[in-house]
């Protein structure tokens, strides 16, 4: 039986979709994995699979994954217990690229995602799209405010969830490592992550920054968020950081005084890409990086980006914080690079190729 996915579909239609389809469709079955040792660390969830070729390793070459404009061939899974916990993954290889996007995105979320799992295809490699607690509109309501987990001291709500991706990747698929591909907000997710020291960041392979731009600096340029960043400061202050702030900090989505806090304010915690921030408070935040290769994707006409920023001066010292990350810059491009698909769709490609497998024969090492 073959799945697409269109982006007509709603994420509550493809969850209701996976579970409907359950009965009729066999359960994956997991294989060895050379990271069988950390197997049952994280709570393993139900997947339906909708190829049948996965006991040879690979996709039958003869089904694209792309089928028609927006619509996708390949397996549409659940990687966690919370309903919006969906997955959607092209091509059926051991080694994938994950990609994180940013504040209102899930599926669909850019235009070179259709390019990318076909070349990626090509190559051998998956594609994953996912849903997390904070997609969509959820991100209003689903802070990077710390929580506790038995699993690591501290761990942010996405970082737990991404781990639960790897690990269902890891346990079902017996994935050979991945490639974190990070879009506007979505990177500061994958700088989250790898410093959360999660159950299964070792078997992130290399990071992919696309469009790491400063929420704190755009917002700044809108009227009414310094009396909102000091309506969130008060809130907080009062023990109500998370009761909602008025509608218009944010009509986009509902919003809690510590995630408008956290996007808007001097050094809140999504405060990592700013123009402003000092060489040592970059490195702070980005310098434990060095330890993935990364490629670092910046749209040289980014529409987020302050006119009064000197975004080649930017990079630079991004990527320098990151201890020398892969620097792309794209002329002309704006903030999803719809209008430079073929660009970012090489850059990335070259990237994946050159620094995925590295370190794979021994991913403990």
């Amino acid at each position: 039986m073959n799945l697409s996915l269109s982006s007509s579909a709603s994420s509550s239609s493809l969850a209701s979709n996976s579970s409907s389809s359950s009965s009729t469709i066999a359960t994956t079955s997991s294989s060895t994995s050379w990271f069988s040792g950390i197997r049952g660390r994280l709570n393993r969830s139900a997947s339906c699979k909708v190829t049948s070729n996965s006991a040879s390793g690979g996709q039958d070459m003869a089904d694209p994954v792309v089928m028609g404009k927006n619509q996708f061939r390949g397996v549409l899974f659940k990687y966690g217990p919370k309903p919006v916990q969906v997955a959607f993954k092209t091509g059926d290889y051991q080694q994938q690229v994950i990609f994180i996007g940013g504040l209102t995105d899930g599926f669909f979320a850019t235009e070179y995602l259709e390019p990318l799992a076909i070349a990626l295809d090509k190559e051998r490699w998956s594609l994953v799209q996912f849903l997390m607690t904070s997609s969509y509109t959820g991100y209003g309501t689903s802070s990077l405010q710390q929580t506790y987990n038995i699993l690591a001291p501290i761990i942010y709500k996405d970082a737990m969830e991404i781990d639960q991706l790897i690990s269902y990747l890891i346990n079902k698929d017996n994935s050979e490592g991945v490639v974190l591909l990070g879009h506007s907000t979505g990177c500061q997710d994958i700088v989250h992550y790898m410093c959360a020291n999660a159950a299964c960041s070792r078997a992130v392979r290399a990071a992919i920054f696309q469009a790491p731009v400063s929420d704190r600096e755009y917002r700044a340029t809108l009227p009414e968020t310094a009396a909102m960043i000091d309506l969130a400061s008060s809130m907080i202050r009062e023990g109500r950081g998370s009761e909602l702030m008025p509608r218009e900090a944010d009509p986009c989505s509902p919003i809690t005084a510590q995630r408008y806090h956290s996007l808007c304010a001097y050094m809140g915690d999504d405060d990592m890409f700013s123009s402003d921030l000092s060489d040592d408070q970059l490195k702070q935040r980005l310098g434990h990086m060095a330890n993935t290769p990364c490629q670092v994707i910046f749209s040289m006409a980014d529409e987020y980006v302050p006119e009064y920023v000197d975004k080649k001066a930017l990079v630079e010292r991004l990527c320098r914080a990151m201890g020398g990350a892969e620097k792309v810059e794209i002329e002309h491009g704006i903030h999803s690079l719809s209008n430079r698909v073929k660009e970012a769709v090489q850059a990335i490609i070259d990237f994946v190729k050159r620094e995925g497998p590295k370190g794979w024969d021994d991913p403990w090492n």
